[in-house]
């Protein structure tokens, strides 16, 4: 096994990252006895306030930094939030095990008390998500949208202070951190499909560390893993980034695995949506017929645009 006599986790400084990183921190101790330290490392996407995350590009905005200190040795084993992990790691290294998901929704903040519905004609709504963005106009023309960056706190705040009618955010991060009191509004999955491994914790270590392995077996929830490697699939086939507007949330229905599928024009104006069903033994060949049906209606077409915009400035006052 190892003659390790202490574990370090790479985590972000963010107060959800370290709220993730103490729950599995507390996992690992429980399991290995072993003490468990923090080491906290700032990332690209952490660097980059000021920007909107579809200008900045690139994957692995909130994760590259963390990998490479796993790779050379410095942390034993790094946790995200599945919706920042892009489906393409390094060589070496695996997401060994998810936790049990908590609610994939958006959820909407709002001092005023507005939901979706309800928000008055032209209000102003923050998101730093195409995919929410998509979304809303399609269901809502009419509203503002602005870009929101910084900690879950700070743009729950803008809000709750009346700079912004309302912000969209997951609705995980804010019940995980202890707020959901805070929620105004849940958005059902039947108005709005969630970000690929939205509300799922994922924990990544090294291929050939033997001794965490072990570890993570005991750690993981094997439904949840299964239904975020069905969507991540589709954000895979699809080349799916933070600047590409695709959703998809899969989950067990009986002895099924149903899955929602999202492509969208950041505009709203064309929403591509299908749901398909099929064997909880076989999560990755439904992320291929999800994708498949996305291509049948279009979804190539949408994205190329959306990619091929020469101005992502533009694509962000639409």
């Amino acid at each position: 096994m190892s003659e390790r006599t202490t574990l370090v986790i790479g985590t972000r400084g963010s107060k959800l990252a370290l709220w993730q990183s103490e729950y599995i921190k507390g996992k690992v101790e429980e399991i290995t006895g072993l003490p468990v330290e923090l080491k906290i490392i700032k990332t690209t996407g952490d660097k980059i306030l000021d920007v909107p995350l579809a200008k900045v590009g690139g994957k692995g905005l909130f994760t590259k930094e963390l990998e490479v200190e796993l790779m050379a040795g410095t942390v034993d084993l790094c946790v995200h939030s599945m919706k920042d992990v892009p489906t393409d790691l390094p060589e070496g290294l695996f997401i060994a095990a998810m936790p049990e998901r908590v609610d994939p929704r958006d959820a909407i903040v709002s001092g005023a008390g507005y939901d979706l519905d309800s928000l008055p004609h032209g209000a102003k709504l923050g998101t730093s998500s195409l995919r929410r963005r998509s979304q809303v106009k399609a269901l809502r023309p009419d509203l503002t949208i602005v870009d929101v960056r910084g900690n879950l706190d700070t743009r729950m705040k803008k809000a709750e202070n009346g700079e912004l009618d309302a912000v969209i955010l997951a609705s995980a991060g804010i019940t995980r951190m202890g707020w959901a009191d805070r929620i105004t509004h849940y958005i059902s999955s039947e108005q709005m499909v969630s970000a690929v491994g939205q509300g799922a914790i994922g924990i990544e270590i090294r291929e050939s560390d033997e001794f965490m392995r072990h570890v993570m077996e005991q750690i993981g929830h094997p439904e949840t893993m299964e239904c975020v490697t069905a969507e991540r699939v589709v954000m895979n086939k699809l080349e799916g980034g933070c600047q590409v507007p695709i959703g998809a949330y899969a989950r067990v229905e009986g002895d099924r695995m149903v899955m929602d599928g999202f492509v969208g024009s950041v505009d709203g104006v064309t929403v591509l949506r299908t749901q398909l069903e099929g064997s909880v033994e076989d999560p990755i060949g439904l992320g291929d017929r999800m994708v498949a049906a996305l291509l049948e209606v279009g979804a190539d077409k949408v994205l190329a645009a959306v990619r091929a915009a020469n101005d992502v400035d533009d694509l962000l006052k639409t």
